[in-house]
């Protein structure tokens, strides 16, 4: 049986692949009866949310998985790999995107004529913005309670996806509102909103990078390292920090100095207290290492 955080992170991650399955099929039958290429793009969009959606929920459920001989620091980093195979999906989504309105803008500039859509194209991506966007607010607020990278990258699929079919409705409700003149503006607002995504995936993959690349942590949360470490009563020089994130947990290594006349008793529980505390601030299955030195005669 998953642990708590794991099963709820498969309960969002399910709730929306239902959502996104459901779109996409409402989609397709809509771009192929309201003879929409935009709607049949945006059909192609949530079926990449689909598609990482089922990602998410078995890189998960590795990243569950508790540490053994072969990962003496656990799984996360299959965590991580999910939010990176997001973000490249995103990417390659946005530049297909990006790449077919290009090419339509430049048929119309070569006096090709653009097809109007139906009125159910456009009651589609009506339909796709509200959907998408409650999805999206309902996924990111249990990725950020819930510290998971890859949920909140989901969610940002989500909103990505509310955005595409913000730029499908522009077009569609542009072209059956102007004429047949206008259909031009489907492709262009296509181009824009996918802009947008490649931002958004960019956003996701260049954290990953870091992390797989053993960033540090944010220099805050160094700094309130630091600063834990010197409010206990004689505890001084905190130093040889070294931080780094695995997936949704972070690992902690630093040495502090106390009295040499120390008793190991008093040096052990003090370190006790040091890590519950940071535990406490940073979750409870952060991997932290501590070294106690005495202090340096002067």
């Amino acid at each position: 049986m998953l642990p708590p955080r794991e099963r709820e992170i498969q309960r969002v991650t399910l709730l929306g692949s239902l959502g996104n399955l459901l779109l996409t099929l409402f989609k397709f039958f809509a771009g192929i009866v309201g003879n929409s290429a935009a709607m049949l793009a945006d059909a192609v969009h949530s079926l990449s949310d689909f598609a990482t959606d089922i990602v998410v929920v078995l890189f998960v459920r590795l990243a569950g998985r508790p540490s053994d001989k072969d990962h003496g620091f656990g799984h996360g980093k299959y965590e991580t790999m999910a939010t990176m195979i997001i973000g490249l999906l995103l990417l390659a989504v946005g530049l297909s995107v990006c790449w077919n309105g290009g090419h339509a803008v430049y048929a119309v500039c070569m006096g090709q004529k653009l097809p109007l859509p139906g009125n159910i194209a456009l009651i589609a991506a009506l339909a796709s913005i509200a959907v998408k966007e409650a999805l999206y607010q309902y996924t990111v607020h249990c990725g950020r309670r819930l510290d998971s990278p890859t949920v909140v990258a989901n969610a940002w699929h989500h909103r990505s996806d509310a955005l595409s079919s913000i730029g499908t409705a522009i077009g569609i409700g542009g072209a059956l509102l102007l004429g047949p003149d206008w259909a031009v503006l489907d492709p262009i607002a296509a181009i824009i909103v996918s802009l947008l995504i490649m931002k958004v995936s960019l956003e996701l993959i260049l954290p990953c990078v870091g992390e797989l690349l053993e960033h540090s942590l944010p220099e805050e949360e160094e700094r309130y390292i630091r600063e834990l470490i010197l409010s206990y009563p004689g505890v001084s020089d905190p130093h040889n920090l070294r931080t780094r994130r695995i997936g949704a947990y972070r690992a902690i290594e630093v040495h502090f100095r106390m009295d040499g006349q120390t008793t190991i008793n008093e040096a052990h529980a003090t370190t006790r207290l040091i890590e519950d505390a940071l535990r406490e601030r940073f979750g409870q299955k952060t991997i932290i290492n501590t070294h106690v030195e005495p202090v340096k005669n002067r």
